[in-house]
């Protein structure tokens, strides 16, 4: 039978043991705990803090978010701090160098596509003003707040049609869920769980942001 306080807890919810509530998925690594309590969900309208996790998110495809938490400090060395003016520069030489580079996800498509998208990124800026510019526009409408699970989706009409938009705009590795995760990640709507200790903290943020 489930205690008193077991009962209390929300689906989705896990208590740690600093006594703190957090989405069921953060608190199994010291990584998770530290990204999530830190990073997930608050707003960033950082150009290169974008372009980061949206080439990020394409490595992730097929392998676990602490894969590539474990490896970031790694991706952001060879790909010099994500600074796309640069990635865009990247020749044969360099993208041998990326291949044979055992601390990264060693994925031929995935590092052309890092590479096409980092140039896309600076089409995008010339016409659009700022990377933060074009994707903040993709923001919910409106975000009802998860009360479990069950009531996060893998999927939005906002994340399918930024993910449509980057396909004609030639992007690569940015389907509707790759984009969702990238906007939940990045404060474009706030899935922290009810319960979560996260939760009140980027709802505040998210007041305070400018948007670009």
């Amino acid at each position: 039978m489930a205690t008193e306080l077991e009962s209390a807890v929300p689906e989705g919810i896990i208590v740690g043991e600093d006594g703190l509530a957090r989405c069921w998925w953060a608190d199994s690594t010291p990584e998770y705990r530290a990204y999530h309590d830190t990073e997930w969900g608050f707003p960033v309208a950082d150009d290169r803090r974008l372009f980061e996790k949206l080439c990020l998110e394409g490595f992730q495809a097929g392998l676990s978010w602490l894969t590539i938490l474990r490896k970031r400090e790694a991706f952001r060395e060879v790909f010099a701090n994500f600074d796309f003016n640069v990635v865009a520069r990247f020749g044969d030489d360099k993208f041998a160098e990326l291949m044979a580079d055992t601390r990264i996800v060693r994925n031929r498509a995935k590092i052309e596509a890092t590479i096409n998208n980092a140039a896309r990124a600076i089409e995008l800026i010339e016409r659009e003003g700022s990377l933060a510019h074009f994707l903040w526009g993709y923001e919910a409408a409106s975000n009802a707040t998860p009360l479990t699970r069950a009531d996060l989706p893998v999927m939005t009409s906002e994340s399918r049609a930024l993910a449509k938009e980057f396909k004609r705009r030639g992007w690569r590795f940015l389907g509707p869920t790759t984009v969702y995760a990238f906007m939940e990640a990045m404060g474009l709507v706030n899935d922290h769980l009810d319960g979560c200790h996260c939760r009140p903290k980027v709802s505040a943020a998210r007041a305070k942001f400018k948007r670009p």
